[in-house]
């Protein structure tokens, strides 16, 4: 019999990948539950739940042989979502989608064993404290995702890629000297259903970053050479400040008031001085525990980014 594996948030950008591995696997019988959870698909089931309501998560995990926590909110939303889930689930493993934003400033090769900061505001203290709650259940895996990239990725994909056509950013020097700690969707995607089908990874946690991830500036590049938007531009400090300090809060407001009247494409994409100073920060998440523990490959990159161009192209 296939196992019954919730997906919490699957109704996201990467709730749809995992549950599109699980259904592709043969092993699993998905079922994609969150706010507007429709499955797509015959074979997979769809709950609507509301992950901060605890008695109506309770109910709609009943049955469920394992679960992965995909959800994605607000911080408050996000914590209280744990609480619920961990406080519902017994013996049963669950696959908890955290973020290498727990490590906040550190810099250096970083490894599981790494201090956990989470000092770069409420998102990452946000994911710490719900990293803590599922810690402390005995059957969780906890992964450590850097920057999810691909198809449907509007932050690492999409943004980006209207930032590059834009001539927005391209050579940022050593503003864009970060390492980039890219993982291909698809791959996250993998290490979940690995996580679900390899109970010695119960209780552990996994970073999640592909080999030999490139430097921000390389990864503008190659992508602004995979979406023809060559050459790329070459920022000074200067503009850098100006896009960060001045020009990020008024474009931050216009994308709110657009999204919500349905027009959020139309209006320039900010840079927040968190992204500004993302790109500079000099952290390499090691993901070899993962590719040793859960056999994990990773895409490359070279193909990553053309799949990435061309859904860019088709939605364009």
């Amino acid at each position: 019999m296939k196992q019954r594996i919730v997906v919490l948030g699957g109704d996201g950008f990467i709730g749809r990948a995992v549950v599109s591995a699980l259904d592709d696997s043969g092993w699993a019988a998905p079922v994609v539950a969150g706010r507007r959870a429709r499955s797509g698909s015959e074979r997979v089931e769809g709950v609507v739940v509301d992950a901060t309501d605890a008695k109506a998560l309770g109910l709609a995990l009943r049955g469920a042989d394992g679960v992965v926590n995909c959800l994605a909110g607000p911080p408050a939303a996000m914590i209280a979502a744990a609480e619920n889930l961990f406080a519902s689930v017994v013996d049963i493993p669950v696959v908890h989608l955290s973020s290498m934003a727990v490590y906040g400033s550190a810099t250096g090769i970083v490894d599981e064993t790494a201090p956990l900061r989470a000092d770069l505001g409420p998102y990452s203290e946000a994911k710490l404290r719900a990293e803590t709650v599922a810690a402390a259940y005995p059957r969780a895996i906890i992964l450590r995702p850097g920057c999810v990239y691909g198809p449907a990725s509007a932050q690492w994909t999409e943004r980006i890629a209207r930032l590059l056509q834009a001539r927005r950013i391209g050579d940022l020097g050593a503003g864009g000297d970060g390492c980039s700690n890219l993982v291909h969707v698809a791959d996250l995607a993998g290490a979940v259903l690995a996580a679900l089908r390899t109970p010695a990874a119960q209780g552990h946690r996994y970073n999640l970053a592909m080999a030999n991830a490139p430097l921000w500036n390389d990864y503008f590049f190659l992508f602004a050479r995979a979406l023809g938007a060559v050459p790329i531009a070459r920022l000074s400090q200067r503009r850098l400040v100006i896009e960060g300090k001045i020009l990020a809060p008024p474009l931050k407001i216009a994308e709110i008031i657009a999204g919500k009247a349905g027009f959020k494409a139309i209006v320039p994409p900010p840079i927040p001085p968190s992204l500004l100073r993302l790109w500079r920060q000099e952290i390499r998440l090691s993901a070899a525990k993962a590719e040793r523990e859960l056999s994990l490959e990773w895409t490359d990159l070279s193909r990553g980014l053309a799949d990435a161009a061309a859904w860019i192209k088709a939605a364009s």
